[in-house]
């Protein structure tokens, strides 16, 4: 594949970091076959192939710890939860900031779409903004069978029929518009409602947290 080869040098230090980083967990072709799986992944669906190897390593690297709480190579798993969506470009992402700057390290928090788009919605990076949580960085990407596996909670919204499912694990299904389209007044009501749920997401779990409609707007940033 021409992308393969003008990523190469990429991609062997996207493998040369994560060899170091799992190398006492996985041998070193379940590493690479997870690496470049991802890579195939987000170049079938790349209109801009700038940053494939860094999503292709971020990505591989997530399933690969689900891959060790999965096969119980973690020594003490974190409640993990997984936000699911149609596109992973607005609800589930704006779930998994909040989640992420409300958990403090105490939980894990994946997202995931049954049709990923090609970027983030930008009303709803914005409305996350306000807040002071930036997730901008963030990608939307789908679910594999370990990730979903690897899942304590899994939270739906909107991806119907497509949501896996899977005996054992826990399902709520939230009822939230889809900001798809929408501007950033219109995307407000919709971040502050998704806030409310995870907090009380939070809380289910045994990590009580505040009402996030009282985080200052300097919330996350340094």
């Amino acid at each position: 594949m021409a992308e393969i080869a003008e990523h190469r040098d990429a991609l062997d230090r996207a493998e040369a970091r994560l060899r170091a980083e799992f190398a006492t967990v996985f041998e070193l072709d379940t590493i690479h076959r997870f690496l470049y799986s991802s890579y195939d992944d987000f170049a079938a669906r790349a209109s801009v192939t700038l940053y494939l190897p860094l999503l292709a390593e971020r990505f591989g690297r997530q399933r690969l710890h689900a891959l060790a709480k999965v096969e119980g190579k973690v020594a003490r798993p974190r409640p993990t939860v997984l936000f699911l969506c149609t596109h992973n470009a607005g609800r589930s992402q704006m779930a998994l900031g909040y989640f992420e700057e409300l958990a403090l390290d105490r939980a894990v928090a994946w997202s995931g779409g049954s049709d990923p788009g090609g970027r983030l919605n930008p009303a709803a990076v914005a409305a996350m903004s306000e807040l002071g949580i930036d997730i901008s960085r963030e990608y939307p990407k789908p679910w594999t069978d370990e990730i979903i596996r690897a899942a304590d909670v899994i939270i739906t919204m909107g991806c119907g029929d497509t949501c896996p499912v899977v005996p054992g694990v826990r399902y709520q299904e939230w009822i939230i518009d889809d900001p798809a389209g929408l501007d950033l007044a219109q995307v407000r009501p919709i971040r502050d409602d998704i806030g409310r749920r995870v907090a009380g997401l939070l809380t289910e779990l045994g990590f009580p947290v505040g009402d996030p409609a009282d985080m200052p707007p300097s919330c996350g940033t340094p």
